[in-house]
């Protein structure tokens, strides 16, 4: 991290890779601690939340509040944005989902924390402006993964993307993983979608998807239902993950700061496409739309070219 060559930015890091191996803890101890189950309250988007997304969240906010490199914190979990004390404030803006795919907790599915990290605009005082912006602006992105590792993998704009691996015996992630890419060509044949929503998509999406169905050269068919690790394992194997808007969420279900933008830019940097699909009446790059407010949602179609363009080629046919 030090390679940086930007000491508040390495403070930073240092910070969210402390917080991650925190949750990683609370996760692994979760049903001796009885930390499963409700919290009894709902986030800023309506989902109720589990214990562990409570706990998580608190995690992450004390880390980068009290870190000194943060001015603005977006969380799935807060309905307002966090401004942080002029007097411990820094220069960066992170948007997170503390904990992403909460729902498999109780049945010990892998689960994960999703990151993006602004520069602020200016020297005045931090504002959600700050970090209401195209996803081109990310500074850094990353996801930590926690399963039967711990991973966190981590993208700086045009230097890869890298994984590390979090080793128990020192308390230190150890890079695993250089450069990730997207296997050439596409590899795996595989599509990952929730189908149980698939009588209220739109054509395109049901024609792309009955096409990776064909029994003559069917794809193998992969869904978690938690973001990090669906998107890991397209990045490791190939395919596509596709969660498109349908009748019910016309602008799709996923956040656009601490979901669509961090995973996009990692996609991307590991040699893939990330597209919205057909979103506001046009086809878009999915970093160059620009969110309305904190807990703005899109539509997500990411992963290997090969399927990404074919899904898009349904909607220009």
């Amino acid at each position: 991290m030090s390679q940086t060559h930007d000491q508040e930015l390495t403070i930073l890091l240092n910070a969210l890779a402390l917080a991650c191996k925190a949750t990683a803890r609370a996760c692994n101890k979760a049903g001796i601690a009885d930390l499963f189950g409700l919290a009894g309250e709902v986030n800023s988007t309506g989902d109720d939340q589990k214990k562990l997304d409570v706990l998580s969240n608190d995690i992450f906010i004390n880390a980068l509040a009290n870190c000194g490199a943060c001015a603005v914190l977006v969380s799935e979990e807060n309905e307002e944005c966090i401004i942080v004390d002029q007097a411990n404030a820094g220069r960066f803006c992170v948007a997170f989902d503390p904990l992403d795919g909460s729902s498999n907790i109780d049945c010990n599915v892998s689960t994960g924390t999703i990151f993006a990290v602004y520069e602020k605009k200016g020297a005045g005082p931090a504002s959600a402006e700050d970090i209401l912006r195209t996803g081109n602006d990310i500074v850094v992105a990353g996801y930590c993964m926690y399963g039967a590792a711990t991973e966190l993998v981590v993208t700086f704009k045009g230097k890869g993307v890298h994984g590390f691996t979090l080793d128990p015996s020192l308390g230190e992630f150890i890079l695993t993983k250089a450069d990730m890419k997207i296997p050439e060509g596409g590899g795996k044949k595989i599509y990952s979608c929730n189908e149980g929503n698939s009588s209220n998509w739109d054509e395109p999406i049901k024609k792309a998807v009955a096409a990776f169905k064909d029994p003559k050269k069917p794809y193998a068919a992969r869904y978690v239902g938690s973001m990090v690790s669906d998107v890991h394992r397209t990045i490791l194997y190939g395919g596509i993950y596709i969660y498109p808007a349908d009748a019910k969420s016309k602008n799709g279900k996923l956040r656009v700061l601490y979901e669509g933008f961090p995973m996009a830019m990692i996609v991307e940097q590991a040699g893939g496409v990330a597209s919205c699909g057909m979103f506001k009446g046009t086809i878009q790059r999915m970093l160059d739309i620009v969110p309305s407010d904190i807990h703005a949602k899109c539509p997500v179609i990411l992963g290997a070219a090969r399927d990404v363009n074919f899904v898009l080629d349904q909607y220009k046919a």
